[in-house]
């Protein structure tokens, strides 16, 4: 399964409403920690299974990065059963994320 990216729209339907696990990547295009990581929030997307990976582009959906208090970029969040349960902000591993969705 590839990156979904998320809207105010389809936010709380792919997000809080999801049974699976879901990680979700606050970032802007114009970010340098967050084009480090792209490729890797991609790779992670193209392995794992149990979990959804979702981006949100900052820029795009303002109101999302308030609701959700994201002060710096990037910012991870591990949501489950539609609950948050892990933040992180700044660039990460793979490992490092990895670890996150455990």
């Amino acid at each position: 399964m590839g990156v979904l990216h998320l809207t105010k729209e389809n936010f709380s339907e792919e997000v809080l409403s999801s049974k699976a696990g879901v990680l979700v990547d606050f970032w802007a295009s114009w970010c340098g920690p967050c084009q480090m990581i792209g490729p890797v929030i991609e790779e992670i997307a193209g392995e794992v299974s149990d979990v959804k990976v979702c981006k949100v582009d900052v820029d795009a959906e303002p109101e999302l990065a308030r609701k959700y208090k994201v002060l710096s970029i990037p910012t991870l969040m591990v949501f489950k059963d539609g609950e948050l349960i892990k933040r992180e902000s700044g660039a990460k591993s793979k490992e490092e994320i990895l670890e996150m969705l455990k």
